[in-house]
């Protein structure tokens, strides 16, 4: 599958606005015109799980928001509204560098992390105003369901998917706040104690973007999803925890670039291992495979570890397609290469590998060849026991690719809660970035669309995350005390059977 990335630089005029600076409508309204272009032409999901008449819709609305000039900041919130209401995780949409710089200078930002606890915002830090685990249900007066809603849209999920957005919430709310909100001179927070029902008051003041930072990585709930939010560098472990049942932990699937890399080769011997021990040792019965912190990765890791579990061929996908081999609107298509001859060879040999991977226009779409999506065998070492896969919220791209093969195609018990990434397909393997040419502000998407080989269930929704046969997740009070309520809860569930 096209792996190739294509990022940053083009040479345009820069036009300099300050922060506070309104910009004229007909730049914006061109800039968004150019955006709508870019991405019918070039966005493959664009209708995936809205219609025309839907993103027709949503169009209309952004244009009438700009009758009159805008700062860039209400300008950007526009188009993130759009970005997050084609449903695909691997678009986004960012402010100029420059621009998002100054407008996190100062102190700015809520001061501490928070997370959701059972559909509860909670605090997420231990210091001397708000104790830790306090419920927050308003901040300087916008209540908590409210104010979630308005930060949706600075973290885009697949289809309809909602749980992934606690992800984001979790790692950037005081920056999501700060941008929607603009900046506080300080916040008046309405909560509860843990356990408790009053409701209280405290006043606290904004910190700097160091000391979000700082505070973020010093969050209580460090200790269990550390992983969540950092690149692991046991990015895969093995061990067997009782007389009959072994862990299989992939954190990521971002284990070198390609079937070539070392990295990727050490990891295939690693797994031959594991499955060859497994093999010999047929009283382990039971397999727990955690991925619940895998976002996702590089091809093939992702199919190679399904090859162990399955008993049966599989597929990547059953379908892939784009919307074009030639790219629309080069003169705002982002580079690497920063001198001209260089880019137009980099152009050239990005549509090379376009045309190889989908060579013929049939209905309007440039379907994958066959070569790229061949019928894949079991590995013979595969485990034949039952499985128990651990998901989350946090899975998403390989990592949901992989966890909805094994979901419809295994005997798996799924366990935890919904996952970013789609269970029947998603926008996926290629992203590509645009500049708009006025406001400078860049976007990125996915053109590969690709259906999933899985099977319909009943318990899969289309356009949502996969499902688990197993809804868990972490209690209040195992926050509390940093417990992982979905595994000890998967170890119980096995001892009783």
């Amino acid at each position: 599958m096209l792996k190739s990335k294509i990022v940053l630089i083009l040479f345009l005029p820069l036009l300099v606005f300050s922060q506070s600076e309104k910009w004229p409508a007909e730049k914006l309204k061109k800039d968004l015109t150019i955006f709508r272009e870019i991405r019918e032409k070039a966005n493959s999901g664009l209708y995936k799980y809205r219609t025309k008449q839907q993103i027709d819709s949503i169009y209309s609305w952004a244009f009438s928001q700009i009758d009159e000039p805008k700062e860039l900041i209400e300008f950007y919130k526009i188009i993130l509204q759009i970005t997050d209401f084609e449903g695909s995780l691997h678009n986004d949409t960012r402010l100029p560098d420059d621009f998002e710089k100054k407008y996190s200078l100062g102190n700015v930002f809520f001061p501490y992390p928070v997370k959701l606890i059972e559909n509860r915002l909670v605090l997420n830090f231990e210091n001397s105003e708000i104790p830790l685990g306090s419920q927050i249900f308003s901040i300087n007066g916008i209540e908590t369901k409210k104010l979630l809603a308005s930060l949706y849209k600075y973290y885009t999920t697949d289809g309809y998917n909602i749980t992934g957005k606690s992800i984001g919430i979790g790692s950037s709310f005081a920056k999501y706040f700060q941008m929607e909100y603009g900046s506080q001179k300080s916040f008046l927070v309405e909560y509860s104690l843990p356990n408790q029902t009053q409701k209280l008051t405290k006043t606290i003041y904004p910190v700097s973007n160091e000391s979000r930072k700082e505070n973020f990585k010093n969050r209580f709930s460090l200790p269990i999803d550390s992983l969540q939010y950092n690149r692991a560098k046991d990015k895969y472990s093995f061990k067997v925890i009782s007389g009959n049942t072994a862990l299989l932990s992939v954190h990521t699937f971002v284990i070198g670039r390609n079937a070539k890399d070392k990295q990727h080769i050490a990891y295939k011997r690693y797994l031959d291992s594991c499955f060859q021990y497994l093999s010999n040792h047929s009283e382990i019965k039971n397999l727990i495979v955690d991925v619940r912190n895998n976002g996702g990765g590089t091809d093939p890791n992702d199919i190679v570890t399904f090859s162990y579990l399955t008993q049966k061929a599989f597929r990547e996908n059953a379908s892939a397609y784009v919307n074009f081999q030639k790219i629309p609107f080069p003169n705002y298509f982002v580079c690497e290469e920063t001198d001209a001859k260089k880019q137009q060879e980099e152009l050239k040999d990005f549509e090379d590998e376009i045309i190889e991977e989908f060579p013929k226009l049939v209905n309007k779409k440039y379907p994958q060849d066959e070569k790229f999506n061949l019928l894949l065998d079991p590995d013979k070492n595969s485990f034949k026991g039952q499985i128990y896969m651990l998901i989350s919220p946090r899975i998403a791209s390989a990592g949901s690719l992989f966890a909805s093969l094994v979901a419809g195609n295994t005997k798996a018990i799924v366990i935890g809660e919904e996952t970013m990434g789609g269970y029947y397909g998603h926008n996926g393997h290629t992203p590509i970035e645009y500049e708009l040419p006025n406001t400078k502000i860049k976007t990125q998407f996915s053109i590969v669309n690709l259906e999933q080989d899985v099977p319909k269930k009943a318990n899969q929704i289309f356009g949502r995350g996969i499902i688990p046969d197993h809804k868990i997740s972490q209690t209040f009070e195992d926050f509390m005390q940093n417990r992982d309520t979905q595994y000890f809860y998967t170890i119980k569930l096995i001892d009783q059977k």
